[in-house]
C-alpha cells in the first residue's frame, strides 16, 4: 500500500483529572469511563461524547493503523479541551496535562506518533510561553488551535504576537473548528458537525486572510482542518468582498494572494472534492487526514486519496504522507532512516 500519514487524528490522557472537583466550572470536559475499554466525554454533566479506548490507548491505535495501513498518525488534543473560556491558571494545566502526554506517547513511540500541542489562547503571552515549551523542550513539531477565541476571530489584535512568535519560531499550525457559529440552529441533526463546523472554519481563514494577518506574518504555517471547510469555495466571493469594498480593505491585496502558505487536510470524503483543492492550491498542500477516531472519520484512511482520477503516483505520495512531513518540518531522510529523535524532529 505505501507509506500514509494520518495527519489528524485526537486523542486525550486516560487519567484526565476532574478538572470540575478541582475549579467548579461545569463546562470542563470529564472523561468519565463506561467500561475497560469505553468512557463518556461529559460536559456540563450531559455526555458530550461516547468514545472508545482508540481516544487514550497509543496501543490500540498501533493495531488499528496496523489493519488500516497507517505508517504514522499525528496526535492532536480534542478541541472541547481548548478551554479558553477558563481561568488562565486552569486552563494552562489542561494544556500542560495534553501536551506533557501527547509528548510521552511520542517518545514511547517515535516510529508510529508525530505530536501537536495546545495553549490556552485567551491570554496571548501565557500562550507563547506553553508553546515556547512544547516545541523546545517537550519537541512536539506543531501547536493545534481553534478557529476562535470565546467569540473572537483570530484576527484580533490580542492574538498578533502569538502568531508574531509562531512564525519566528517556524511553529506548523493546525486549525481545528470549536465552539461553532449559530449554535443555537445546530443542535438537530449534528448539523453543528455537518455545517456549522466547515462553516467556522471558513470564517477562521476568511479573518486570517481578510483581517490581515498573513500580511503581517506571511511566513506563517497553517493547516485547516477538513479540507478548509468552505472556504476554499468561497475564497472568490472573498475577493469580490475585498474588490467591492474598499473602504473595508486592512490589506494591499485581495484575500486569495495570502493563501500560499495554507495547507488543508482531506477530509472532504468526495474526490470530487479534493481534485478542486488540488485546482485551486495546489497538491503539494494537501495532507491525509480522517479525524481518527470519531464517527465521521474516513475509513479506510486515504481512501479518497486513492480514489482521485489520472492522479499521478507522484501526486498521491505527496498527499499520503509527503506534505505532512514538509508541513511539519520533518525531514524526509530522518523519517525513512528510523531517526525519531526530538532533534531530528524540528
Amino acid at each position: 500500500m505505501g507509506m500514509r500519514i494520518d495527519f489528524h487524528t485526537h486523542i486525550i490522557p486516560a487519567n484526565l483529572p476532574n478538572f470540575f472537583e478541582k475549579y467548579g466550572q461545569e463546562r470542563w470536559p470529564i472523561l468519565q469511563p463506561t467500561c475497560s475499554c469505553g468512557a463518556n466525554i461529559m460536559v456540563g454533566g450531559k455526555v458530550f461524547r461516547e468514545v472508545t479506548d482508540q481516544v487514550w490507548s497509543a496501543e490500540k491505535r498501533i493495531e488499528d493503523m496496523k489493519i488500516e495501513g497507517v505508517s504514522m498518525q499525528v496526535l492532536s488534543p480534542i478541541p472541547v479541551t481548548f478551554s479558553y473560556w477558563a481561568p488562565i491558571e486552569a486552563a494552562l494545566e489542561m494544556s500542560k496535562i495534553q501536551n506533557d502526554f501527547i509528548a510521552e506517547t511520542v517518545k514511547n513511540h517515535p516510529a508510529k506518533f508525530i505530536g501537536l500541542g495546545t495553549v490556552p489562547l485567551q491570554d496571548a503571552s501565557i500562550a507563547i510561553q506553553e508553546m515556547d515549551r512544547c516545541i523546545h523542550q517537550l519537541g512536539l513539531n506543531g501547536i493545534e488551535i481553534g478557529t476562535n477565541v470565546n467569540g473572537v476571530n483570530l484576527d484580533s489584535e490580542e492574538l498578533l504576537p502569538f502568531f508574531e512568535m509562531a512564525e519566528k519560531w517556524n511553529v506548523p499550525l493546525f486549525i481545528h473548528p470549536w465552539e461553532t457559529m449559530a449554535r443555537e440552529r445546530t443542535p438537530n441533526h449534528n448539523f453543528m458537525y455537518t455545517v456549522g463546523m466547515p462553516s467556522e472554519t471558513a470564517l477562521a481563514a476568511a479573518s486570517l486572510t481578510f483581517g490581515g494577518v498573513i500580511e503581517k506574518y506571511p511566513d506563517l504555517k497553517i493547516c485547516f482542518a477538513h479540507g478548509g471547510g468552505t472556504f476554499p469555495y468561497l475564497l472568490p466571493r472573498l475577493d469580490q468582498g475585498w474588490n467591492v469594498w474598499p473602504h473595508l480593505r486592512k490589506t494591499a491585496n485581495p484575500p486569495s494572494h495570502y493563501v500560499n502558505n495554507f495547507y488543508f487536510d482531506s477530509l472532504h470524503y468526495d474526490p470530487i472534492n479534493i481534485q478542486f483543492l488540488i485546482d485551486r492550491f495546489g497538491y503539494e498542500k494537501i495532507v491525509m487526514g480522517t479525524d481518527y477516531p470519531f464517527l465521521l472519520r474516513e475509513t479506510p484512511p486515504g481512501r479518497v486519496i486513492d480514489n482521485l482520477v489520472n492522479a499521478s503516483l507522484e501526486i498521491r505520495e505527496s498527499i499520503l504522507w509527503k506534505n505532512a512531513l514538509k508541513f511539519l518540518n520533518v525531514k524526509e531522510t530522518d523519517l525513512l532512516h528510523g531517526k525519531q529523535s526530538i532533534d531530528s524532529r524540528r
